[in-house]
């Protein structure tokens, strides 16, 4: 009889914990007003459950109330229509990741370019009318700079013909530092979801510096299926051996300095982006990214609060 009473609290224990590791997991996506399938709610949770204690603890919250099922979707909030932008969102994004592979097809032939991958809202299989197409690019280490001048030049053009919002190149790495600096549950979910397109071998490494994503995903694998291999151009290779030198290292170090100066004013003097959202930007010798205090800080903190009263409404629930 013992052995059976501890064996119930045990489980007890257990499910709890599952419990409360689906409402944070739904808890995060619903900052966005976005619903999760049942694989995807098991994929995003922070800790590993069977699936058998997956399925009994999300049954049991849905009894509750806690947790509402429409068609397909799981959501905290009781609204059928968050439901409906969802597969309107994921039949935009089926469209616009199309579009997608053939920019990151045309982008991949830049010089020092390495990686091209999809992020943002689109890697998470959504859009709306107003998404933009984000990409995570990998560059030839110490050439960040230069790659990116190369493609931004490039952007400006864009913005003639109204295509800027298919070129938005907002995230940039180099293949001397794969690792991202941030480790948090936001950077594990924009690392994990990013939909790779160009440079297998480059997305293998990245991911392998990045394993520490494991200790927030546990089962959520990496998409590296979908990168194709790098190709060989003459004219990307003639480019890269102008630059392969060291008024390639000199010049490389002045375009940083130069965008990072014009980033820091455009701070100073709190410009905003066409969305309305203040501009920023971190840079260094290996990244150029959306400065993490411009947003990544305040969405934990705001993800972090909103856990601890979910989670108190949760056990007042259950007290009853």
């Amino acid at each position: 009889m013992k052995n059976t009473a501890i064996l119930v609290e045990q489980n007890n224990k257990r499910l709890l914990n599952t419990k409360n590791n689906i409402l944070a997991t739904l808890a995060y996506f619903d900052m966005w007003d976005y619903p999760l399938t049942y694989g995807e709610i098991f994929l995003f949770l922070e800790n590993k459950y069977g699936r058998h204690d997956f399925t009994e603890a999300l049954d049991q919250l849905i009894v509750n109330k806690l947790v509402f099922h429409f068609d397909r979707f799981y959501s905290l909030k009781n609204d059928y229509m968050i439901a409906v932008k969802r597969n309107k969102g994921n039949k935009k994004a089926a469209t616009l990741i199309n579009k997608a592979k053939e920019v990151g097809a045309f982008l991949i032939r830049f010089p020092y370019v390495r990686g091209i991958g999809i992020s943002g809202s689109l890697s998470k299989n959504f859009a709306d009318d107003n998404s933009d197409i984000d990409f995570f690019i990998i560059t030839e280490r110490n050439r960040l700079w230069l790659a990116r001048t190369f493609m931004h030049m490039f952007k400006k053009l864009t913005f003639l013909v109204g295509k800027q919002h298919n070129y938005c190149m907002n995230y940039y790495i180099d293949e001397a530092q794969l690792q991202i600096v941030e480790k948090n549950i936001y950077t594990a979910i924009e690392v994990a979801t990013i939909i790779p397109l160009e440079g297998d071998l480059t997305f293998e490494s990245f991911y392998k510096s990045n394993a520490w994503t494991s200790g927030f995903l546990p089962n959520k694998c990496m998409r590296l299926a979908t990168a194709k291999p790098l190709k060989k151009r003459w004219y990307k290779t003639f480019t890269e051996s102008l630059f392969n030198n060291s008024f390639g290292d000199w010049l490389d170090n002045v375009l940083m300095k130069i965008t990072s100066g014009r980033w820091n004013k455009k701070t100073e003097m709190k410009k905003l982006n066409m969305r309305g959202t203040a501009m920023s930007m971190a840079a260094s010798k290996h990244f150029a990214k959306p400065s993490p205090e411009n947003f990544q800080i305040k969405l934990i903190e705001k993800y972090r609060i909103k856990v601890s009263i979910l989670l108190q409404q949760f056990e007042e629930r259950m007290a009853q």
